[in-house]
């Protein structure tokens, strides 16, 4: 099957898009989604020991709490197929702001801890939805040429995200002078931290406003001349315009809405590019990544670290991992998405290898807990490797390798499977971690290891690629 000449590799002016700018400010504006995915994840991080002795639970009960916003991420991302093939892209992006928002003001002023779970879970349906709709809007809108690039702009956005929460929380606690509880305002420091989030909530409000709808979403319900002057803005004046409608148009002839018999087949319920998806989904939360960005602070303060530096770790944890970032948004064009996928599987094994080893140098005197100086750099490393493959290429494959009749329901789907994961993981590791912190980054690795023959079997190339062509 051969691609089409705007799927080829921009080698030269030929390929660049005329209004290439215009792509990466929609690109760019719908990945703001993928910002508050990575705030909201990590915001949290600065609270935790706050919450604990605010309202005076067990690292077990509190862990539930942090949970609780993947409980609202799987229904967010379960449900935001459907409604965006309802109502269109951009509103699903508007009713995510305004969730992120409700959350930020709630979570800020809890007045008992299952309240404060309430809020945590409709943050979570914010995040399940931006996490399923920003690479399925950026994928139909991106010329094919940068598609891959223009996708990663999603974990861009989630790692800086990460990053700006922990200085925002570094900062607040500055003011605070390094009390998580200390008072600014009539308010206590983790509640600024938790609610400051509403600035970038309303943000990602208006730039929703701002950005064409999907092409694709404008044809289903036959808004042909808004599809034609957004695929002129985006793919450029030089694009034969019904030439693209008419693809579109005979690719979606074939379709019709999905649901979720669409999804099924075979034995094995789901059809088998589902259950591909559903595999880089899981795997991508096994190897353990989310214990950094939720207890990072309270993970440095369990091996010796001062609460003030604990959060300048995290922050550098967040800066190495958009270093990393950045560099993966560069490779996945140019190598391709299953060699990237698979550099980064035994990056993370090696990696993670590395974190147990280091861990497993924990040592208690006198009730002071301690890593010697190797070994604690070794561990505030390790894990970085995931920004460099699998956190830029898993949202790249998962927008773009189901065929066009089922990529809204099966992306869901697969997102929710990760948000499912992504839990299972969160609430398992305060456990295993008073067990055996070493232990617990062994099981990260043995899943990274697992990963690599997954990928090689199962995983589809889908570099150089138009989305008609997935099938």
């Amino acid at each position: 099957m051969t691609s089409t000449p705007q799927a080829q590799a921009p080698e030269g002016r030929k390929a660049r898009p005329e209004h290439l700018s215009h792509v990466v400010f929609i690109a760019a504006s719908a990945a703001m989604g993928g910002f508050l995915f990575g705030y909201d994840s990590a915001v949290i991080n600065g609270a935790v020991v706050a919450i604990r002795d605010r309202f005076e639970v067990t690292s077990e009960v509190l862990a539930q709490v942090i949970a609780a916003a993947l409980i609202g991420c799987a229904i967010g991302a379960a449900t935001a197929g459907r409604i965006a093939d309802r109502v269109g892209r951009i509103r699903v992006m508007q009713i995510a702001a305004v969730l992120f928002a409700a959350s930020a003001i709630g979570s800020a002023l809890p007045f008992a801890l299952w309240d404060l779970a309430l809020w945590r879970i409709v943050g979570g349906v914010a995040i399940g939805m931006a996490s399923v709709i920003a690479p399925a809007y950026i994928a139909e809108v991106s010329p094919s040429a940068y598609r891959g690039r223009l996708a990663s702009f999603q974990q861009a956005a989630i790692v800086t995200g990460i990053a700006l929460s922990q200085l925002v929380n570094w900062t607040i606690l500055t003011i605070a002078d390094g009390d998580q509880r200390g008072r600014i305002g009539g308010l206590e420091a983790w509640q600024w931290m938790l609610g400051i989030e509403v600035v970038p909530a309303v943000l990602y409000g208006v730039l929703s406003l701002l950005i064409p709808e999907s092409p694709r979403y404008l044809i289903s319900v036959g808004r042909r001349t808004e599809a034609r002057k957004v695929l002129r803005d985006v793919e450029g004046r030089s694009v034969d315009l019904d030439k693209r409608v008419v693809e579109i148009e005979e690719n979606m002839r074939h379709e019709r809405k999905p649901s979720f018999r669409d999804l099924l087949g075979g034995r094995f319920l789901f059809l088998p590019i589902v259950w591909i998806g559903i595999g880089l989904s899981v795997f991508q939360q096994l190897v353990g990544i989310n214990v950094i960005f939720y207890y990072s602070s309270a993970l440095w303060q369990s091996v010796g670290v001062n609460p003030a530096s604990s959060f300048l770790y995290s922050f550098e944890t967040s800066i190495v991992n958009i270093v990393g970032t950045l560099i993966a948004m560069v490779l996945v064009d140019r190598i391709g998405r299953k060699p990237l996928a698979l550099i980064g599987s035994g990056g993370m094994s090696v990696s993670l290898g590395l974190a147990a080893w280091a861990f497993s140098y924990k040592t208690e005197v006198g009730g002071e807990v301690s890593l010697p100086g190797l070994q604690g750099t070794v561990a505030l490393f390790a894990a970085n490797f995931f920004a460099l493959s699998w956190g830029v290429v898993v949202w790249v494959l998962l927008g773009e390798m189901f065929p066009g009749r089922i990529r809204a329901a099966a992306l869901g789907i697969a997102a929710s499977a990760q948000w499912v994961a992504n839990w299972l993981i969160t609430v398992t590791f305060p456990t295993l971690s008073d067990w055996n912190l070493s232990g617990a980054y062994v099981i990260y690795t043995v899943f990274a290891v697992l990963s690599i023959p997954f990928i090689l079997k199962w995983v589809p190339e889908t570099k150089g690629k138009a989305l008609e062509e997935m099938g």
